[in-house]
């Protein structure tokens, strides 16, 4: 599949997808970043972005005006459709914030079923403000992570130790200053294979417990000095700091905002490379609806994946391009190519796209 940038409403712009261009079941990863309800517009001034504004000044390049049910609403027609471009081990992130983030959790749920949720991420987005209201500070707004099934892409993801931790977690040394931490070598539960009950040296896992591994494993590990035994002979596995990838990514992420950005609400790139480092493999196809400025179209090239961008600001659209331009090729990344399609504003949603029924009162579509 080649790359594609589509401008254009987003909803037309998915029924391309799933009736002309045969990608239903085809996208491994979506991340998007709709608008928040903020019931703003969002303009550039001077080349600046601003956060929002409800004055004249500036050029709007998008406008936030849905509120409330009618919001949610909007958000549900599109899931439902990007669900079915979803692959069976595909997975979407929805960044929202928490004003409006716990209702679209809920519809999220009625929409990818809520056994297929996997993580309420909190993002931090910014240094500590000061402004006076009643109420806590906002420092973070939040990204809904689900899959379409209980087997996704998942691509374990690791960040460094930090000092703290080392000393923390690897709190042993060796005489050469080598840290080290110790583990059981045994796990709950009755024998596994018969080599996992066996004795070693001369001794059987405690009751209701197995080796972690055969014996014959265990004998080696002795001898290469990888076991340490306390004084009451109770043997535990010496685990190096050195020879760890890292730490498990927990939920709460700090990638703040671009200080001064170009486009408005434009996000981190380490955000976006972590999202698809994880949920998505090399020749992956990557999409984003409300790509904004680009910012996950440039990761996912960076990181060897197929895109597809829909937006249907004429600013988003430049930014985008603008900064697929600031990709040199090298001998590991080509300079990105891509189809550019530009939708007839008028043009109807195809007969694909049907009224379904009717949900709590509500239009709820679905494509054939």
């Amino acid at each position: 599949m080649e790359n594609l940038l589509i401008k254009g409403d987003n909803i037309k712009a998915i029924d391309l997808l799933l009736n002309e261009r045969d990608l239903r079941g085809k996208i491994d990863l979506i991340y998007i970043d709709p608008p928040f309800a903020t019931n703003g517009n969002f303009t550039i001034t001077d080349g600046r972005a601003t956060t929002i504004s409800n004055s004249k000044n500036g050029e709007v390049a998008y406008s936030d005006k849905l509120v409330g049910a009618e919001f949610i609403e909007y958000l549900r027609e599109r899931l439902i459709l990007l669900k079915e471009l979803l692959s069976n081990r595909g997975s979407i992130y929805l960044h929202i914030d928490y004003k409006i983030g716990h209702y679209v959790k809920i519809m999220m749920d009625e929409v990818f079923g809520i056994e297929n949720f996997r993580n309420d991420i909190t993002r931090i987005k910014c240094n500590p403000k000061n402004f006076k209201r009643t109420g806590y500070g906002n420092i973070k707004d939040l990204i809904l992570f689900y899959s379409k099934s209980e087997k996704p892409i998942w691509n374990e993801p690791k960040e460094p130790y930090t000092e703290e931790d080392i000393i923390k977690l690897f709190a042993k040394k060796e005489k050469n200053g080598r840290r080290y931490t110790t583990v059981p070598i045994h796990a709950p539960g009755e024998t596994q294979n018969g080599n996992s009950s066996k004795p070693f040296k001369g001794m059987l896992p405690p009751k209701g417990r197995h080796w972690r591994t055969d014996v014959e494993t265990l004998e080696k590990w002795d001898k290469e000095g990888l076991l340490e035994w306390s004084s009451t002979g109770n043997p535990r596995k010496k685990i190096y700091v050195d020879e760890r990838e890292g730490k498990r990514v927990q939920d709460i992420w700090e990638f703040k905002d671009p200080q001064y950005p170009t486009y408005p609400t434009e996000k981190n790139q380490g955000l976006l490379d972590l999202i698809i480092k994880t949920s998505s493999n090399q020749d992956s196809i990557v999409l984003d609806c409300f790509c904004g400025s680009g910012t996950t179209l440039k990761s996912a090239h960076s990181l060897n994946r197929k895109w597809i961008g829909i937006d249907k600001s004429d600013l988003a659209i430049e930014a985008t391009k603008n900064k697929l331009e600031t990709i040199s090729g090298d001998l590991f990344v080509e300079k990105p190519k891509y189809e550019y399609i530009e939708m007839n504003e008028t043009q109807p949603i195809t007969k694909a796209i049907r009224n379904v029924g009717i949900i709590d009162n509500q239009q709820v579509y679905a494509s054939k």
